[in-house]
């Protein structure tokens, strides 16, 4: 198991190695035209039709029955106490319930871990998960966020006051962002978890390894470019301008850590309607959470099931009366 897990580790470590060396090979080839027009645009166009694809794929999936996951009391009779997100009967049970799960992971902070010890099983907290899946999303969400100053001009209202919030520390010059230090952080350990964890590290593949270790890259370069090797902010800024506008613009005096950094959020894009990064799109449409649980209020008939012959009671009657009779059985029908 062990030797898989390297296994498993090794190649995606070489596929995001390989990733980062072709931008720096056409960047010594000064193709840098490419990089900035053609990638991106083949990038957005794969992860759009992808990403719409997927989402059409679960939305025409098939729900004949209600199977929400519910640990909670079920809404019946008035004197009874419901547990309205636990086990919602609702659209407004429905929403709060969706709110916690997206904004705070409810379901994966009631989470619970178990081990075998001396041949009894032993559950734990698994809060440090949470907590750091918590971070993670948090932190890229606000990165992303702060990165669409680039996109617009003016910058959007809130953007410049979020990036001071997320420098308040004002470590550093320039400035070093929580939410990059957190991001890279949380990667850290959600990779170090699936080594550590065996049963996690049984059922890791390949694909599990390289998303950790893509955005980690992404992560680390653009740390290099702000606090190592510093790039051209406005030459970035001409050339994202230049893709809103459609007006194609090469950047000049980057540094080959930009064209890296550029690709390897390309092939991220890319990928990611194909990956289980897709989660972030599929928690809307998972009828385990977006359903209320009203089957005790509502009958839900399957709308598929056609005309069924059946045989009823006054037809069974009409048929066996005489023989009922006979065995002294009562009848509706004389």
């Amino acid at each position: 198991m062990a030797l898989k897990a390297e296994s498993n580790i090794s190649i995606s470590l070489i596929i995001v190695i390989a990733i980062m060396a072709l931008p720096a090979a056409l960047y010594a080839t000064d193709w840098t035209g490419g990089l900035t027009t053609v990638v991106p645009g083949v990038a957005l166009a794969i992860f759009v039709i992808g990403f719409i694809r997927r989402i059409l794929l679960w939305a025409k999936s098939p729900v004949p029955f209600r199977i929400p996951t519910t640990c909670g009391q079920e809404k019946s009779l008035p004197w009874i106490k419901s547990a309205p997100f636990e086990n919602p009967s609702g659209i407004p049970g429905v929403i709060g319930r969706m709110a916690l799960e997206i904004l705070l992971f409810r379901s994966l902070f009631r989470n619970s871990d178990v081990e075998i010890i001396d041949r009894r099983p032993v559950y734990g907290s698994t809060g440090w998960l949470w907590f750091f899946g918590l971070i993670f999303h948090g932190s890229l969400l606000v990165i992303i966020l702060r990165h669409l100053r680039f996109f617009t001009e003016p910058i959007l209202p809130g953007i410049a006051a979020l990036s001071a919030v997320d420098g308040f520390f004002e470590l550093a010059v320039p400035t070093l962002y929580l939410s990059d230090v957190l991001l890279l952080a949380a990667v850290i350990f959600l990779f170090v978890r699936r080594i550590v964890n065996a049963q996690l590290r049984y059922i890791s593949q390949v694909p599990d390894y390289f998303a950790l270790l893509l955005i980690a890259a992404i992560a680390a370069t653009g740390l290099w470019m702000r606090h190592i090797q510093p790039t051209d902010l406005e030459q970035v800024k001409a050339l994202v301008m230049g893709w809103v506008t459609l007006s194609p613009y090469s950047p000049q005096s980057v540094g080959v850590v930009f064209f890296i950094h550029l690709f390897l959020i390309c092939v991220l894009l890319a990928w990611f309607p194909f990956s289980k990064l897709m989660h972030a799109g599929g928690i809307f449409l998972s009828p385990t959470r977006n359903l209320a649980n009203n089957s005790r209020s509502l009958r839900h008939i399957n709308p598929w099931n056609g005309p069924v012959p059946v045989h009823t009671y006054e037809e069974y009657e009409d048929e066996f009366r005489d023989k009922m009779k006979a065995a002294g059985l009562p009848v509706e029908k004389e």
